[in-house]
């Protein structure tokens, strides 16, 4: 099995949201053999993610994860910010220790915020059609949307002022919670509180750079890539 270089227990755990019913997702980071990277396959091993269930782990290989990172992913993004791991190797650990070089003011107001009005929008459009019905299970998925909607709008603010991502929200706890089920009972009232968390987000004035740290970035890849190369000669 490839190296698993960084391991933590993500989604609504992590972010102290997590209720009776919730699972515990762990999203990681791994590295490819060399033979698989060097060979004819080398695209789709750089590319490549292992999902298991029981328990939900997700593992992306390094190359695609940084990628992902450098975007601005959100689901992505955390893992470099949690307080704690379940696997953090040596490599692991100086990925955390550059995460600051991911982050850019246009990809997180791109990535956070379309996200956040993606999902918005499919809240929108699910009412429009009278698709709830309202089932209690759709009831429950259309809340856990609505505040997972606000969520990333408030660790995006918070990320652009400070630099810092907070990935444990649990402090809003309440709050998130009644915008869920504001969103699964009043989707105009929904909208209105939506639209002012975007302006409030647009208003925040970044202390993030504008793009990436990619040479920082790729300068460790570098060394990891050489590092797993010569231990496997």
């Amino acid at each position: 099995m490839p190296t698993t270089l960084l391991m933590g227990v993500v989604g609504s755990t992590a972010y102290g949201l997590a209720t009776a019913g919730s699972d515990e997702d762990r999203l990681g980071v791994y590295l490819a053999d060399p033979e698989d990277v060097f060979g004819l396959h080398g695209p789709a091993a750089l590319t490549g993610s292992r999902v298991t269930t029981h328990p939900d782990v997700t593992l992306h290989e390094l190359y695609k994860f940084t990628t992902l990172a450098l975007k601005g992913n959100p689901t992505v993004g955390e893992l470099l910010w949690l307080d704690d791991y379940v696997v953090q190797t040596e490599t692991g650990r100086a990925l955390v220790e550059i995460r600051d070089a991911f982050l850019s003011t246009r990809a997180i107001r791109r990535s956070y915020t379309g996200y956040a009005i993606q999902q918005a929008h499919k809240l929108r459009t699910r009412h429009g059609e009278g698709k709830p019905g309202f089932a209690a299970d759709l009831t429950r998925r259309t809340a856990k949307h609505g505040r997972h909607c606000l969520r990333l709008l408030r660790q995006a603010r918070g990320l652009l002022a400070t630099g810092y991502l907070t990935v444990d929200v649990s402090d809003q706890r309440d709050e998130l919670f009644a915008a869920g089920e504001l969103a699964a009972t009043d989707p105009d009232a929904f909208a209105e509180l939506f639209e002012r968390e975007v302006a409030r987000l647009d208003a925040i004035e970044s202390v993030l750079p504008e793009t990436p740290d990619t040479a920082r970035v790729e300068r460790l890849l570098v060394e990891i890539r050489l590092a797993s190369a010569v231990r496997g000669a």
